[in-house]
């Protein structure tokens, strides 16, 4: 860091957090799930046209759960750190 660049200083917190790190998780049956309710929507709950599309959901249903990843460990690691980050100093009036 050159001599003319002062180091940035982070404002005070009380807890450092990234909210949700590792985003949506992805919803596999989610877009049959909708595919049968707008079916259900225009043909009335007869279940004669809709009979395939909710098969397929009963087998995304009934299938494996896609396994959950890892969760991310950011937060943690900015719980550590809290202590060694500087703040700016208070004007004194």
């Amino acid at each position: 860091m050159s001599a003319s660049q002062k180091p940035i200083r982070l404002p005070p917190l009380k807890v450092l957090r990234v909210r949700n790190p590792n985003g949506q998780r992805e919803r596999p049956c989610m877009a049959l799930m909708s595919s049968v309710l707008a079916c259900w929507a225009s043909a009335g709950n007869s279940g004669a046209g809709c009979a395939q599309i909710e098969q397929a959901l009963r087998n995304c249903m009934d299938g494996p759960q896609p396994s959950k990843p890892r969760p991310n460990e950011i937060n943690y690691h900015l719980a550590r750190f809290k202590d060694k980050l500087t703040y700016p100093e208070k004007k004194k009036r």
